[in-house]
């Protein structure tokens, strides 16, 4: 599907269109389909600007992109992403990017051009990264679903992906059904997925008292009850917030990513992230290593999860999609600022690496979570074909 330069683009969810796609191979598994790339990703001949006014370092060729292009896909062009993909709205220094079917609201982020692409058929599927939600945020205020596989899952590679936190960080697709995302997951990996049998399933359902709205609260229990009309058993499970571990982490490697703008009197860099940025470079070594012995002890309960349960299921935002320039949201605790109400939600599956699925609800542009145990990704894809498919 060519996109030319004068390809109409309202919500500013484009960064660079070439005139012409690059060609996937002829005769590949995925011949035929066109994807989006997310602009972290190193494609010659294409510039890489982050969203950012600020300069970034030369990451060189994705990995992930050219074995795409090996098997078939066609590169449409970049998409614009939240400014250096620290945040969830989707701001950046080029005007920002806005929902695909509701020009006052946010689309999500920081993918969130991604998931406009592939909303508005611009794309089959998009290249995005998730380092705290930043794939499954997006797809669901947009409507789509998305994947973040297993940290350090050999066939999504982020070599290539300018990072924004190395312990947190997954590269992954997003597609308007889940069928896609798993047709370039076959393809990738060479293995078949087929739906797989709810009947039996042991489902953990977290749903924090209050930390949703009732629209969310409500499709996310009804969600649960079709999982239950399809043989699954579920019950209720508690995680504690992770944001104590999460932004410690991501903010201290963020900074050093960009340690060289922040040298600069004037680096580019919107006002908030620049003072995300400074915030994590001012953290001392032993606030990190804090943090990542947090990571640890958190690992210890979400492992002792999974010996009790093959899957959790939790919301994948607090609410449907805030308004732009919204800074706080209302869920059923009180007014809480957008970014804590959102990542507290996500964050943990990035910061400890288990393969998510986000898939979209009946309720419009709400979305859930699928939790996988690490490296069960293929069944999890399986649950949700099943799922897609009424099964």
């Amino acid at each position: 599907m060519p996109i030319s330069p004068e390809f109409p683009d309202p919500q500013r969810a484009w960064a660079y269109r070439p005139s012409q796609p690059l060609a996937g191979a002829a005769g590949g598994p995925l011949s035929g389909l066109t994807f989006s790339v997310k602009d972290l990703y190193g494609v010659p001949g294409w510039p890489l600007t982050a969203s950012t006014r600020a300069p970034v370092s030369d990451v060189g060729e994705s990995v992930l992109v050219r074995r795409l292009l090996g098997l078939g896909a066609s590169a449409v062009g970049k998409t614009h992403l939240h400014e250096i993909a620290l945040g969830i709205t989707g701001m950046n220094g080029y005007g920002s990017t806005t929902h695909p079917h509701d020009p006052d609201r946010v689309p999500g982020g920081s993918s969130s051009g991604a998931a406009v692409s592939v909303a508005l058929g611009q794309a089959d599927f998009a290249l995005g990264t998730d380092t705290g939600g930043s794939i499954r945020v997006p797809a669901a205020w947009c409507g789509v679903a998305g994947y973040k596989p297993s940290k350090g899952h050999p066939d999504w590679s982020t070599q290539g992906v300018l990072p924004l936190s190395w312990t947190c960080d997954h590269a992954g697709p997003l597609a308007r059904d889940l069928g896609t995302v798993v047709r370039v997951q076959e393809a990738l990996t060479g293995r078949p997925i087929a739906p797989q049998d709810w009947t039996g399933v042991r489902v953990g359902l977290w749903l924090p008292d209050g930390w949703t709205d009732g629209a969310v609260r409500d499709a996310t229990l009804a969600f649960a009850a079709g999982l239950e009309r399809r043989g699954a058993t579920v019950t209720p499970v508690h995680l504690p917030e992770m944001l104590d571990a999460y932004s410690p982490i991501v903010l201290s490697e963020a900074a050093r990513v960009h340690a060289q703008a922040l040298r600069l009197a004037d680096p580019g860099f919107q006002p908030f992230t620049l003072s995300a940025l400074r915030q994590g470079a001012a953290l001392g070594a032993g606030e990190v290593q804090a943090a990542f012995d947090r990571r640890e002890d958190y690992a210890w309960l979400l492992n002792g999860l999974f010996t009790a349960f093959d899957v959790l299921l939790a919301p994948a935002v607090p609410t449907p999609p805030p308004l732009i320039g919204q800074d706080d949201v209302e869920v059923g605790e009180g007014t809480l600022p957008l970014r804590r109400a959102v990542l507290r939600l996500t964050a943990p599956f990035s910061l400890l690496g288990t393969p998510t699925v986000s898939l979209p609800t009946t309720t419009p542009f709400v979305g859930v979570q699928l939790v996988g145990q690490h490296g069960d990704d293929d069944r999890l894809l399986g649950l949700g074909l099943a799922w897609e498919a009424g099964a």
